[in-house]
């Protein structure tokens, strides 16, 4: 097992830091929705199956979620742009 552990870390992989710090977001994102979704969604313990209401419940809490997260990064990429004009006029300024 450890050296399975020791080739996580291996610089030679196929994935490069940055690769592995968005799977390590994505898995957090995705278990941050399971958890959300459950504790709002599953109310009845008493049977095996999911009831009607507890399907619709999780694919409205699940697509509010995507949503949510897609509006964010979008206003997030909006900033980065912004800020980076900023540094380029700034730059462009301080070197005339």
């Amino acid at each position: 097992m450890e050296n399975a552990n020791a080739n996580l870390t291996d610089p030679n992989m196929d994935f490069d830091a940055s690769q592995l710090a968005s799977v390590k977001e994505i898995f957090k994102s995705y278990n941050k929705l399971t958890e959300l979704c459950f504790m709002d969604c599953a109310t009845d313990f008493t049977i095996g199956d999911l009831k009607s209401e507890e399907v619709r419940c999780a694919e409205n809490c699940t697509s509010k979620f995507l949503k949510a997260s897609e509006r964010m990064t979008q206003r997030f990429q909006e900033y980065q742009l912004i800020m980076n004009e900023h540094v380029i006029t700034a730059q462009q300024n301080a070197n005339a």
